[in-house]
């Protein structure tokens, strides 16, 4: 079972011990939190084998989604992935801010920015990726755990964004040991590119948080 079938089952487990804690007060009959964790673990269940987990996570999130600071470190998590790929050549096709938008767009995830990824599969399938290639890819998946950091001081999304940089970094040759080495540097880059560019990141956050399209996000970074 997956991780966000867990948490489903989690939230149930809580919601059920919540509502027999209250039940005596408003007189709530025990058969209805019984029957709110057998639909839960029904739903986690088939989340899990059906939809690899989609569903659960747009519940979560939908549930997290109550909260600004959750809002608010997806969007400056989003734009700092969005800036960076800006910065470095690579063009952004679409973004999304939930995951309900992203399930729309077949993404995973509470959301995303979705690169035009046409050159780097042209290298892919000639079997030789140009250097400055894989520098761009790396320092746009640590941009977003870079502006957070930079935003909140601590960082609470990204483990999706280390996974994908690792899996590239391990096709590329290199060994696991060095990951968090490379990790390391590849978020250094962003958080410079980032400061460099500050007024232009804010820029891009105002924009995000209207829904503006790509192409007035890219007029907002000037």
């Amino acid at each position: 079972m997956n991780q966000t079938a867990i948490n489903l089952i989690a939230v149930s487990v809580f919601l059920m011990t919540l509502s027999t804690l209250l039940g005596t007060l408003i007189h709530l009959s025990p058969t209805i939190p019984a029957l709110t964790i057998v639909g839960f673990l029904g739903i986690a269940t088939l989340d899990n084998f059906s939809f690899q987990g989609k569903g659960g996570t747009i519940v979560l999130d939908w549930l997290a989604r109550f909260s600004p600071e959750y809002r608010d470190r997806i969007l400056h998590h989003e734009a700092g992935h969005f800036l960076v790929a800006q910065l470095l050549g690579i063009p952004v096709t679409t973004y999304t801010l939930s995951a309900w938008e992203a399930w729309k767009l077949g993404q995973a995830g509470q959301g995303g920015v979705i690169l035009e990824d046409s050159e780097i599969v042209k290298q892919l399938e000639k079997g030789k990726i140009g250097i400055s290639m894989v520098e761009s890819y790396c320092n746009i998946w640590m941009a977003g755990i870079a502006a957070e950091n930079l935003v909140f001081k601590s960082a609470e999304g990204g483990g999706d964004d280390k996974a994908k940089l690792n899996q590239f970094l391990q096709a590329l040759g290199f060994e696991e040991k060095i990951f968090e080495q490379k990790q390391r540097f590849y978020l250094l880059r962003a958080n410079n590119l980032l400061q460099d560019n500050w007024d232009s990141y804010q820029a891009l956050v105002e924009a995000m948080r209207k829904g503006v399209s790509v192409e007035e996000c890219q007029k907002a970074i000037g």
